[in-house]
């Protein structure tokens, strides 16, 4: 095809993940109804974001992605709307294992593939080493009815290698289900340049790799439980990008349901203007396998 439909759902959540569910299948349907033929979810949407404090109870929130209840519901919508969609669960592979995975379901109900978080970040109000063993599926794009996605998870997305590997792969667009914000003492000026750096480095990706990028964040203030910080703020701001970087769809800080036209054979067109993928200097390139250059 040549144009995609993709649906945008920028979501603020509860604790209560039957509402949050609930609410986001209301919204994939409203993007179906809008002709989206793909829809993207944030990261961790049935939940609030749990990582902000170091609680092994937080582990019952967990779900089993290969028949429970909760994946069931999304491939029903995904089935009952047409829509290829993308999901982001905290998995319970076995007991003591636990993933951040993004399950994609194509337009007929069935599981395409998933990926599960590569990057696993350990900061303040984010210490998701605790709950996230980090993924061994590699960076693989998944086939659908739409094309060959290649589905990151959040803190994925400040690294290069892990876009240009997915675009090697054959990857026709680089999507980020995501869940980041501000801690709320930061200084509004510390707020801007987080942000702008957040929606530069991925917009980078998309240039250097020649695709389009589909990142979706939540939105809303989530308070810390352990009372430590003040929580997260999460920004939104998701956005798609063509494969010049250029903005095709921003949202601001709001709940936002929206659906974006995208010119997939531009790529193709961007791509022999700037070859950056022939120009590459693979026989010089060893040195990546590295931590650090001593």
């Amino acid at each position: 095809m040549s144009f995609m439909k993709i649906g945008i759902i920028q979501q603020a959540n509860s604790g209560d993940s039957t509402a949050n569910r609930s609410r986001l299948i209301k919204r994939i349907n409203e993007c179906a109804a809008g002709g989206a033929q793909l829809v993207v979810l944030q990261e961790l949407h049935d939940s609030l974001y749990f990582c902000q404090v170091e609680d092994v109870n937080n582990f019952n929130l967990a779900v089993n992605i290969i028949d429970g209840p909760e994946l069931n519901a999304y491939r029903e919508a995904a089935r009952d709307a047409g829509v290829v969609l993308v999901t982001s669960m905290f998995e319970r592979r076995a007991a003591g294992l636990y993933h951040n995975t993004a399950i994609v379901i194509d337009s007929d109900g069935s599981i395409a593939g998933q990926y599960r978080k590569m990057h696993i970040p350990d900061d303040p109000a984010y210490y998701e080493k605790f709950y996230f063993t980090p993924g061994d599926l590699g960076f693989n794009p998944i086939d659908t009815s739409v094309g060959r996605l290649g589905v990151l998870v959040c803190w994925d997305q400040w690294y290069p290698e892990a876009a240009r590997l997915m675009a090697l792969a054959g990857a026709q667009l680089l999507i980020y289900p995501t869940a980041i914000g501000y801690e709320s003492s930061d200084a509004p000026d510390e707020q801007s340049r987080q942000c702008e750096a957040w929606m530069t480095v991925q917009r980078g990706h998309a240039v250097a790799n020649g695709l389009p990028v589909v990142t979706v964040n939540r939105v809303g203030h989530e308070p810390d439980p352990s009372g430590q910080t003040r929580g997260i703020t999460f920004w939104g701001n998701s956005f798609v990008a063509g494969p010049q970087g250029e903005l095709l769809y921003h949202a601001d800080d709001n709940e936002q349901t929206a659906v974006v036209d995208v010119d997939m054979a531009r790529s193709e067109r961007v791509r022999r203007w700037w070859p950056f993928l022939r120009d590459r200097r693979i026989d010089h390139y060893g040195d990546l396998t590295r931590r650090f250059r001593d």
